[in-house]
């Protein structure tokens, strides 16, 4: 989802499920006047809500933004028969990470 698919996503009623865990975070003035700015605008989602949702599109962001690194296996072949290598990048090591903890915090989850 980009930033402008959420702000279109904000008109919607359905939220998705939350953790247990709350995480406190201090915001920088601008930021927070931001915050406040956009649950005005968009009545119905609490600041939390606007957090959680811009937190969530910038992670997407920075899970597509890592750069693909080919190693040395191929792992498959395109359409013109040219070798797929597998990325030993940042993206699997990611991935791993977020179903290992996934499942942890998704047990906790409301």
């Amino acid at each position: 989802m980009k930033f402008r698919e959420l702000l279109d996503s904000w008109s919607e009623a359905s939220r998705p499920m939350k953790t247990a865990r709350e995480y406190a975070i201090r915001l920088n003035i601008d930021d927070a006047a931001r915050i406040h700015a956009l649950a005005d605008l968009f009545p119905g989602h609490s600041e939390e809500d606007i957090l959680s949702d811009l937190l969530s599109v910038a992670l997407q962001e920075v899970e597509g933004a890592m750069p693909y690194r080919p190693g040395a296996k191929v792992i498959s072949h395109d359409e013109q028969g040219d070798p797929i290598y597998e990325d030993v990048g940042l993206t699997p090591r990611f991935g791993e990470l977020v179903k290992k903890y996934r499942q942890e915090v998704g047990k906790k989850a409301r």
